[in-house]
């Protein structure tokens, strides 16, 4: 079901399906292409106000779709410094581009080489293929 063309290598993922974008001091963090496809159509997401400080896999919000609310967890430590205003209005963005006009927040990271811990693009999909055979 999933291909590893709906993981870009360029990102960084968590085993809690978040995926992370690394600019600089910068991560943009959304949710990745297998966990909207399980969540179905989203109908809701709640962000943290800009100035939050997240620790790594602490929750930062919530999605709600027509099947379920699911909590988000940060991939990464770090200050919230923007969040995509984009989605109050309209969800389902992060169903149509998860990785483009899907995101959801940007992190100032706190310590350099955090990602370390993340899955590679090829450790995720191994991880949903488990899933999926569990």
């Amino acid at each position: 079901m999933s291909n590893s063309d709906n993981f870009p290598k360029e990102l960084y993922y968590s085993k809690e399906d978040e995926w992370v974008r690394l600019t600089n001091d910068r991560a943009t963090i959304g949710i990745t292409f297998y966990a909207q496809e399980q969540l179905g159509d989203i109908v809701f997401v709640e962000l943290p106000e800009p100035g939050t400080v997240l620790s790594a896999k602490e929750t930062f919000g919530v999605i709600e779709s027509v099947k379920a609310v699911s909590d988000l967890f940060s991939p990464i430590s770090g200050e919230v410094i923007e969040i995509n205003e984009a989605l109050t209005e309209r969800p389902e963005l992060v169903n149509e581009n998860c990785y483009g006009d899907g995101w959801m927040l940007v992190l100032r990271i706190s310590e350099e080489k955090q990602h370390e811990s993340l899955l590679t693009a090829a450790e995720y999909c191994t991880l949903i293929a488990e899933r999926e055979q569990s």
